[in-house]
């Protein structure tokens, strides 16, 4: 007689649904939103029965795992974690890399599902969601709190600083928006820090004529 193979550890209930959204993820990635449970279950190394415990349908996984691209506590935690001993360009280049690695994913999930924000949920989901304001204003704090006392140097208020790199940071790595023409870490700090204009180079006289 053989011996049983022993029973896999029961996870909590918590567990096994972080478990399912992190294996949804690059399915969904890959497959958009032709990803099947099955498919979920083999990544998930679960019983295809097991998702339905966790989530009604599938549909519900895929709004899991775009909720969870949009939770902004783990980018928030990596920005705190940028050493404040860096010099300010490269902690704002360790900045924007990150703010860059999450805004990638979030654009990634939405054009694999061919969609152009996340889906509406209904009143009791928007009330559990937090709002965009507060999670806009916490990112900016988080960049003024990076910048500290080099604010000093700044032409403008850290506050504007930040909200100016935030936008930097959204089109500049925007696919559609950048047409193709994505900006790195390096230069988006560039552009906060240096501008575009050399002033090397002196200005035409305008009182010269142009060229017929």
């Amino acid at each position: 007689m053989q011996p049983s193979k022993p029973r896999a550890r029961r996870m909590a209930p918590d567990d096994r649904r972080a478990t399912i959204i992190a294996a949804t993820l690059p399915l969904v990635l890959r497959h958009g939103g032709g990803v099947t449970t099955r498919q979920i279950a083999e990544a998930a190394g679960i019983a295809e029965g097991t998702i339905f415990r966790v989530f009604p349908d599938k549909e519900s996984v895929v709004r899991a795992v775009v909720a969870e691209a949009f939770e902004p506590a783990p980018t928030l935690r990596e920005l705190a974690e940028v050493d404040r001993h860096l010099p300010l360009r490269e902690r704002l280049a360790a900045a924007v890399a990150v703010l860059q690695r999450r805004l990638s994913e979030v654009f990634g999930l939405l054009a694999a599902l061919d969609w152009t924000r996340p889906p509406d949920h209904d009143d009791a989901d928007r009330c559990e969601r937090p709002r965009a304001a507060p999670i806009n204003d916490a990112f900016r704090a988080a960049i003024v709190d990076l910048i500290g006392p080099d604010a000093q140097r700044l032409r403008v208020p850290a506050t504007e600083f930040a909200h100016v790199l935030r936008l930097l940071v959204f089109s500049g790595t925007h696919p559609l928006i950048a047409d193709g023409r994505t900006l790195d870490a390096e230069q988006i700090v560039a552009i906060l820090l240096d501008g575009l204009l050399d002033a090397a180079v002196p200005a035409p006289d305008p009182t010269e004529e142009g060229p017929c």
